[in-house]
């Protein structure tokens, strides 16, 4: 399914109280692709995703799946899009809910008006398993796992609704180096498995780089660089881009590709 977000702009707060959040950012993400969204805390990033899954209206400018405005369409398809597009936050701790065990919580991704474990056990094992966790996982409840281990049950939940598009939003920067790479791979094989398009929120220059094919950069509400990440990485056109790339010990100019 091919993401594409078209003249968007988002303001907060009314008057002289106004804050222009996203300034006429237009990117797309091809059908199987990762696109790589970067920039410092505040830039924008985040705002950006939540328009994309429909949790901020935009005061201007479209959200499109594979050609379909979702400010356009009707309630009931409105609904059925917005499960095709699934967002992933930071913080899978704040995203489950704590009365919840983990096999509930999958399952009401599944069918959102019945959390029915029973009814669908084999389906939230099988999407635990793919995350590389034990089905036994199911009878226990969130705050018995490690950060780690969280991301991957929210990363099973959005999973179960079987989107098409897949948001996620900073969701290693609360892990260590080890573990942010295990969710890392285990994101970039099911992206390749189950055929999903990506946008991958990050400010982390290495993270990003790690699992897109292209990279878009953000500075206060507005894309000022957008490419394939051997061609922004190693020859960046903004000076903005140079600064956050100078920034990183790791991608040194001139050993980018």
């Amino acid at each position: 399914m091919r993401l594409v977000a078209e003249h968007v702009t988002v303001v907060f707060g009314h008057g002289s109280r106004a804050h222009l959040a996203l300034d006429d950012v237009s990117l797309a993400v091809a059908p199987g692709r990762t696109l790589g969204l970067v920039g410092e805390s505040g830039s924008g990033k985040s705002t950006l995703a939540r328009a994309v899954v429909g949790l901020v209206r935009p005061r201007s400018g479209r959200i499109l799946l594979d050609g379909a405005d979702l400010g356009g369409l009707r309630r009931s398809e409105l609904t059925r899009a917005r499960r095709r597009v699934q967002l992933i936050s930071q913080d899978p701790y704040a995203s489950l809910n704590p009365r919840m065990t983990v096999g509930q919580a999958v399952a009401e991704a599944i069918d959102p008006r019945r959390a029915d474990v029973r009814a669908h056990a084999a389906e939230v094992r099988r999407w635990l398993e793919t995350v590389a966790l034990d089905g036994a996982a199911m009878d226990r409840y969130p705050h018995e796992f490690s950060g780690g281990q969280r991301q991957r049950i929210a990363i099973a939940r959005a999973l179960a609704v079987e989107p098409d598009v897949i948001v996620a939003d900073e969701i290693t920067s609360a892990l260590d180096c080890s573990v942010q790479a295990e969710v890392l791979n285990l994101l970039a094989g099911l992206r390749a498995r189950l055929r999903l398009t990506m946008l991958f929120i990050s400010h982390d220059l290495a993270v990003v780089r790690h699992v897109s094919d292209e990279v878009a950069v953000m500075r206060s509400g507005r894309i000022v660089e957008h490419g394939p990440c051997a061609r922004v990485y190693g020859e960046p056109a903004h000076p903005y881009t140079r600064s956050l790339i100078d920034s990183v010990p790791s991608f040194p100019l001139q050993e980018a590709s």
